[in-house]
C-alpha cells in the first residue's frame, strides 16, 4: 500500500463521516494532507471539502442525511450490499468485529463495524489485511457510487476516489444489485447519525 493510498483512505474516512463540528475543524488539515497525494486521487475529495467550506454546518448535515440516511441503497453500512437485511448480516458483522480485534483495532462502542468510515480507517492503518478486507466490499462500493451518481452530490466523487484505491482480488465478494429483504433478527441498517470514528 502506498502512502498516497493511506492518506486518501484516511481523508475519505473523515469526509464520509457526518459533518459535525470536528469535521469542519479538520478541513484545513485534510487539505494539507491531500496536497501530498497525486491530483487524480485528491481531486475526488477536494470538491467535498469545497462544498463543506461554503455550506453551513446545518445545511451540510441536511444534505448528508438526504444522501445517506433516506434510502437503504445509499447507506454507508457495507454489509447491506452483500447481505441485505438478513440474519446472515449478523454473522458478517461479528466476523468484522473479530477481524478488527485480531489486528488490534477497536471501533468505539455504538458504531457498527461495517460503517464505511471505520472500514476505511482500518484499511489505512492495517496495511495489507485492511486493503484485502476493503476489497471484499468493492462491488458494494461500486453500487453505492452508481446510486450517488443519480444525485447532485460531491459524495459521488469521494466514493469514486475510494474505489480507485481498492484492490481487485479474485475472491472479492460480489454484492447483489437487489439485496435480500429478510429482516428477522437484525438491527436496522439505518441507525441514525454516526458521531465518531473508530480508534486503536
Amino acid at each position: 500500500m502506498t502512502n498516497a493510498t493511506k492518506v486518501l483512505q484516511q481523508a475519505a474516512a473523515h469526509c464520509l463521516h457526518y459533518p459535525d463540528t470536528e469535521l469542519y475543524q479538520r478541513i484545513p488539515l485534510l487539505r494539507d494532507c491531500l496536497a501530498e497525494t497525486p491530483p487524480k486521487l485528491a481531486d475526488g475529495i477536494t470538491p467535498l471539502l469545497d462544498h463543506l467550506s461554503r455550506t453551513s454546518q446545518v445545511d451540510a448535515a441536511r444534505h448528508y442525511v438526504d444522501v445517506f440516511d433516506t434510502k437503504p441503497g445509499r447507506c454507508l453500512y457495507v454489509t447491506w450490499y452483500t447481505d441485505g437485511d438478513t440474519r446472515r448480516r449478523g454473522g458478517s458483522l461479528a466476523h468484522l468485529k473479530g477481524f478488527y480485534r485480531q489486528h488490534g483495532f477497536r471501533p468505539l462502542p455504538g458504531e457498527l463495524p461495517d460503517y464505511l468510515p471505520i472500514l476505511l480507517e482500518f484499511a489505512a492503518q492495517a496495511g495489507e489485511p485492511g486493503q484485502q478486507l476493503l476489497a471484499r466490499f468493492r462491488r458494494g462500493l461500486e453500487l453505492l457510487q452508481a446510486k450517488l451518481s443519480m444525485m447532485d452530490t460531491p459524495y459521488t466523487a469521494v466514493v469514486g476516489a475510494v474505489i480507485a484505491t481498492v484492490p481487485q482480488v479474485p475472491d472479492a465478494l460480489a454484492a447483489d444489485s437487489q439485496p435480500a429483504a429478510e429482516q428477522v433478527g437484525l438491527e436496522p441498517v439505518l441507525l441514525g447519525y454516526p458521531t465518531t470514528l473508530g480508534t486503536r
